[in-house]
């Protein structure tokens, strides 16, 4: 595929993702994890002209000096910016303005496409299509959270059907002590943080073939394990009490009947389905209650040939640090991935909202433990 092609098949992508949504969906802003699709819209777009067009275009001529300031996220090297929890006060630009910014820089991004551009600038654009699909992930998350917490729980889409996902059955999977080697090795992108491969020593270890379902959930709510403290670590305890969490996220006990809201809209819960939307709290207190654990990024990634995943992004018990020889790229690039390793998780596989070619098993997803609208799961380990 040209990189022309590449180009608009990710960027139409994001498109395709709003296009159920309402003009009034885009501009929600519930939490501060969670941002307007608008923003997402003109971020993966100013990332393009930001990094691409106004460095390596000559004669580019910038849509709007504000956008800037708009539109970055994170990247301190880049400028001043609107802070998180802003973006949803930003009625203007308006949704129309900021579909013609994309399709501004649209075609700007085909004029420069018309020479083959420097290795260099193949890298940053690879670095581009794999940052939209990050985007378009979390445009999934979002939207769910924004419509999912509507009292009303309008259906993103009726006809929404998650990706085709088959269900091992449950055993263990016995995985012999010794050395192995975990990271990325091979051609193709990968992210700078899943890099250097690198040996590691693991214990002997068992990891489960299955995800944990939410029959087998429902059983660990059943048995009162939000109100018993033994299974949690002290902060998680404080969270469960402090949020009053009694069960999953998008769960909802209506009429003495469980039922979950999904993207098609509330339905009754399928019991053999895969449990999501847990957050690392939730997922280490289900483990000890059944006297196992979560096991670590790279028990995981040893054993990832051995059983299915992608329904959902899964829990490990490895904190999010860099790997032996791990170095960061000069100027804003650089501001990626390294900055966050603190205070979060590694999960591992991919989920039903990853973009198509963007899972890999080196991949290395990361956050806070007590989030949960993201698309997360749980494998037991022992």
């Amino acid at each position: 595929m040209s990189l022309i092609d590449r180009y608009h098949k990710v960027r139409q992508l994001s498109v395709q993702i709003c296009s159920p949504l309402q003009i009034e969906d885009y501009v929600v802003q519930p939490i501060i994890d969670v941002s307007p699709p608008k923003w997402h819209i003109g971020h993966t777009t100013w990332f393009f002209e930001t990094f691409i067009l106004k460095p390596h275009f000559m004669g580019y001529q910038e849509f709007d000096p504000d956008y800037n300031y708009v539109f970055n996220s994170y990247y301190e090297t880049v400028g001043n910016r609107v802070i998180r929890t802003d973006r949803g006060n930003l009625s203007r630009p308006t949704v129309a303005d900021i579909y013609r910014y994309r399709e501004y820089i649209d075609k700007a991004m085909e004029s420069f496409l018309c020479e083959e551009p420097s290795k260099e600038i193949k890298e940053l654009l690879e670095l581009g299509f794999n940052h939209e699909e990050q985007h378009q992930e979390l445009l999934y998350y979002d939207i769910k959270y924004i419509l999912g917490h509507n009292p009303l729980f309008p259906a993103y889409d009726k006809h929404y059907k998650a990706p085709a996902f088959e269900q091992q059955p449950a055993e263990w999977i016995n995985i012999p002590e010794g050395v192995y080697e975990v990271g990325f090795a091979g051609e193709g992108f990968c992210f700078d943080n899943e890099l250097n491969r690198h040996k590691v020593y693991l214990n002997n270890y068992q990891i489960s073939s299955a995800m944990v379902t939410n029959g087998e959930y429902l059983e660990f709510i059943n048995a009162k394990g939000y109100h018993d403290f033994r299974f949690w670590h002290a902060e998680g305890w404080d969270w469960v009490k402090t949020n009053k969490v009694e069960s999953p996220m998008y769960w909802h006990n209506i009429d003495g009947e469980w039922q979950n809201y999904s993207l098609a809209g509330l339905k009754t819960v399928d019991w053999d389905e895969p449990v999501c939307h847990i957050s690392y709290y939730e997922a280490y207190a289900f483990a000890a209650w059944k006297g196992l654990r979560l096991p670590t990024e790279f028990e995981w990634e040893v054993a990832a040939t051995q059983f299915n995943w992608g329904k959902s992004w899964e829990w490990t018990e490895s904190a999010y640090l860099p790997y032996p020889g791990f170095s960061k790229a000069e100027g804003a690039i650089g501001e990626y991935n390294g900055k966050f390793m603190v205070n979060q998780k590694v999960l591992r596989g991919a989920s039903e909202a990853t973009s198509p070619g963007h899972e890999r098993i080196t991949y290395r997803n990361f956050f806070p433990t007590n989030l949960r609208w993201l698309f997360c799961g749980i494998r037991l380990a022992k």
